[in-house]
């Protein structure tokens, strides 16, 4: 099927104007899965190596992703203002995620897995590795043993900020792991199961999931794969 010119001018043109995701992944579908060693400098999302990956900055310039086979990418960023990297899902949930790679957080980055719901909308980490400042801050609401280590949980709230469905309030749940490290086994399930317990409850619908680079404020560079299991 040939796409005009114009019609790709509009299609990114919308994609500039609307701070949606599923506008992005449209876009992204409607220009092509990009192939492995493309870099990303701009919002993006789609597929690629089997793998549904998502790019979001907030500061264009300062940080790049390099996509590369399967489930492997690779971040860079320089004294970035905010931005989320990385591969896995285009629909989350209870999964057993194998990674291993190379992570230098630096003052304020993490290496998680990361996703959304929907029916409430809500925000979750499982971090793994983070540099300097450990997220998210405050005092943790109770904790989770699982795949071999010890995770504070906290719950945090955003209020009016980018979101899945545009500009939003809603919580966040965090899983904080105490050792940090850049290799090892996710049970999505467990952590779920223990937010559950302290009454955080997710959306009833999984939006996406990916095993995600983030970084604030900060320099650094992470090298990861997702286990293809």
């Amino acid at each position: 099927m040939k796409v005009s010119i114009a019609r790709l001018r509009r299609w990114s043109n919308r994609c500039a104007m609307l701070a949606s995701m599923s506008c992005l992944a449209a876009c992204a579908g409607a220009l092509g899965n990009p192939e492995p060693g493309q870099a990303l400098v701009s919002n993006k999302t789609g597929e690629q190596g089997g793998y549904f990956y998502s790019f979001w900055t907030d500061s264009p310039g300062t940080v790049s992703m390099q996509l590369g086979d399967g489930g492997r990418y690779g971040v860079q960023w320089n004294n970035t203002g905010n931005f989320t990297a990385g591969k896995g899902w285009s629909q989350g949930g209870r999964r057993s995620i194998g990674f291993a790679g190379q992570f230098d957080g630096g003052s304020n980055g993490y290496l998680a897995v990361y996703g959304w719901t929907t029916h409430p909308l809500v925000e979750y980490y499982i971090v793994e590795n983070y540099g300097e400042w450990t997220p998210p801050g405050g005092e943790p609401i109770g904790q989770v043993e699982s795949d071999g280590g010890i995770y504070k949980i906290y719950r945090t709230m955003r209020v009016n900020q980018p979101s899945i469905q545009g500009t939003a309030t809603f919580y966040q749940f965090w899983s904080v792991r105490a050792a940090k490290r850049s290799s090892g086994i996710v049970t999505t399930g467990n952590h779920f199961d223990a937010w559950a317990r302290l009454g955080l409850k997710l959306g009833d619908r999984f939006d996406y999931m990916i095993l995600e680079t983030e970084g604030y404020k900060s320099s650094g560079s992470a090298d990861v794969t997702l286990d293809p299991r």
